[in-house]
């Protein structure tokens, strides 16, 4: 009885898929009259305002200049106007599109919010993106898909059912093996919660489901035909999991770093204040920031003109607002309100404003994969103090020319000694550091990621 059950589903399943691969490769004959290159990217936070989203619109630009009869379709779940997110795209990042994009919207984004899993976050999101891709592509089938928010359990959809070419750009892995390490060591972080850490059992279970989704999430990866990823840290976890090293490439994120570099580096001479300039997620670790400079204020002396940090960002919805009022509390709580400032969504001239006012810049993620805010910092002549892993301290904070480009702290104390060096530094030594930490970030250019995206975009082009 079992057995029957289980063949009649499985024959329903097999005759649900053929029908679908049927009915997509239908509607792909049926537009072969149109001689347009179609490329559909995959990022359903298109609106989301971070450093990839900058990826996403700087690519679309980038294959809008290279080829004159390219269409870019973006699947989104932003409930915005393509009108406004082109708006948004201008005054954020300063981007241009040359040519109209379409916006297929996707309903089913829900299914990829994290809040709505307690448990078991990372596989449920998963599965919630196959049904998020199966909508995408049962709405539009490209010549090309593209993802660039890292949703690998769309690849074989797209790839099977649509006959795609596909290719990943990756900003982080779903998961890595630092990820399984904190777990095996049991130690709290944003991936490991306290009371999971702290019991034997619930750790090892866990371990266990990592490996499980760790060796799913790597037969999903190998179907990407390209793979871009944005940092050395991501292509040693990426190669690690998906195991393509002749089709892994390594793009650096475009920095659009022309108007930062028109920024005077003698204007930041006796500023006061310390900018952060990061989406409001978890993973960044604002109140690292926050406790931080709060030990930061208790070693200056009371009779001097006192710092002021500056927390910019995007808030996505409605958990990232809740987020910034948690930070609140915690100022509330150390007694230094007046001496942080909340800047929420701020326009791409409002930001290069704020950096013309401040002396130094903190950036405390573990493991961020690349950070382009990091750069831009940089090249504004902000004297950069960012987490001692991942991209900053791999391919941005590292020597340049044998000299400093900044400074990699990774706790509340070696933030605060950090922030305690540069506010005392001597001007010279000042001006050093900006003028080689400038230098250095060239590497990171716009027509540099332009470049080395649009070699490896033409590997999908059959």
């Amino acid at each position: 009885m079992i057995c029957c059950v289980l063949l009649i589903g499985f024959l329903f399943l097999f005759t649900a898929i053929l029908s679908i691969k049927l009915y997509l490769v239908l509607r792909k004959i049926s537009k072969k009259n149109n001689k347009e290159l179609t490329v559909g990217f995959f990022h359903p936070y298109c609106n989301a305002g971070g450093g990839g989203e900058r990826v996403l619109w700087t690519a679309v630009r980038a294959i809008q200049k290279q080829y004159k009869d390219a269409h870019c379709v973006i699947y989104s779940g932003d409930p915005v106007s393509t009108t406004n997110i082109i708006k948004s795209v201008e005054m954020r990042f300063n981007i241009k599109l040359l040519r109209n994009i379409d916006v297929i919207y996707l309903k089913s984004r829900f299914l990829v919010e994290a809040k709505y899993y307690p448990i078991f976050t990372l596989l449920m999101q998963s599965l919630g993106s196959v049904v998020l891709g199966l909508e995408a592509i049962l709405k539009y089938v490209p010549d090309i898909y593209i993802d660039t928010m890292g949703y690998a359990w769309t690849y074989p959809i797209f790839k099977f059912l649509g006959s795609c070419p596909v290719g990943a750009y990756v900003h982080f892995p779903t998961i890595s093996t630092d990820m399984l390490k904190n777990v095996q060591s049991r130690r709290t972080a944003v991936n490991n919660r306290t009371y999971i850490s702290n019991s034997k059992i619930f750790s090892l279970c866990k371990l266990v489901y990592y490996q499980v989704f760790a060796f799913c999430y790597g037969l999903v990866g190998k179907q990407a035909d390209v793979i871009m990823v944005n940092s050395t840290w991501t292509r040693n976890h990426i190669l690690e999991l998906w195991q393509k090293p002749q089709f892994t490439f390594t793009v650096y994120p475009p920095c659009d770093v022309s108007e930062f570099n028109c920024i005077p580096l003698e204007i930041h001479d006796g500023k006061t204040r310390i900018l952060s300039i990061a989406q409001f997620r978890p993973e960044k670790n604002h109140e690292l920031q926050i406790r931080a400079f709060y030990n930061f204020l208790d070693r200056l002396d009371s009779h001097i003109n006192h710092p002021v940090l500056v927390l910019i960002g995007s808030c996505r919805h409605e958990e990232d607002y809740q987020r910034v009022q948690m930070l609140r509390n915690i100022c509330n709580e150390l007694k230094i309100s007046e001496k942080v400032e909340f800047k929420i969504n701020l326009t791409f001239q409002e930001v290069v404003q704020e950096m013309t006012n401040s002396i130094m810049a903190l950036h405390t993620m573990r493991d961020e994969h690349f950070g382009i805010g990091i750069v831009e910092c940089m090249s504004a002549g902000l004297i950069m103090i960012a987490h001692n892993s991942g991209g900053p301290k791999m391919d941005i904070v590292v020597e340049y020319n044998g000299k400093k480009t900044g400074f990699l702290a990774d706790n509340i104390n070696t933030f605060s000694d950090a922030m305690e060096y540069v506010w005392k530094m001597d001007y010279n030594d000042l001006y050093d550091i900006r003028t080689n930490a400038r230098d250095s970030v060239s590497r990171f250019s716009t027509d540099k990621f332009e470049d080395v995206f649009l070699s490896t975009f033409r590997l999908l082009i059959r």
